[in-house]
C-alpha cells in the first residue's frame, strides 16, 4: 500500500511564492509518474503539473512559466515550486503518484490535500 505525506502550502500575497512537496512510502514496485492537482471551490479537480519516470513534464496552461515541478527519484519525492501567485491559484492542492505496487498492479494514490490561499 502507498501512502504520500504532503507539506507545505498556506497563505501569501499575491505575487508571492510557496512550495509544496509530497513524499511516497510504503511497499510498491516502481513509480511511474507524480504530480499536483488542485480543486477550488466548485469547480472540477484538475492536473497542475506532473512529471513521468522518463522526466517527461506537463504543466496546465495557466501555471506555465511561473510553477516548476521537480522530482528526487531516490526518495520518492516530488516537488511544486510556485511562483507569481494569483488569486486564481487558491485551492486544495493534491499530490497524486500513479505506479505499480508489489503485485505489479496499477495503483493511484492521492494526499490528503493542502491548502493553498492567495490574497492580500
Amino acid at each position: 500500500q502507498v501512502q504520500l505525506g504532503e507539506s507545505g502550502g498556506g497563505l501569501v500575497q499575491p505575487g508571492g511564492s510557496l512550495s509544496l512537496a509530497c513524499t511516497a512510502s510504503g511497499t510498491f514496485f516502481t513509480i511511474v509518474a507524480m504530480g499536483w492537482y488542485r480543486q477550488a471551490p466548485g469547480k472540477e479537480r484538475e492536473l497542475v503539473a506532473q512529471v513521468n519516470s522518463g522526466g517527461g513534464i506537463n504543466y496546465e496552461d495557466s501555471v506555465k512559466g511561473r510553477f516548476t515541478i521537480s522530482r528526487d527519484s531516490a526518495l520518492n519525492t516530488v516537488y511544486l515550486q510556485m511562483n507569481s501567485l494569483k488569486p486564481e491559484d487558491t485551492a486544495v492542492y493534491y499530490c497524486n503518484t500513479r505506479g505499480y505496487d508489489s503485485n505489479r498492479r496499477i495503483f493511484d494514490a492521492w494526499g490528503q490535500g493542502t491548502q493553498v490561499t492567495v490574497s492580500s
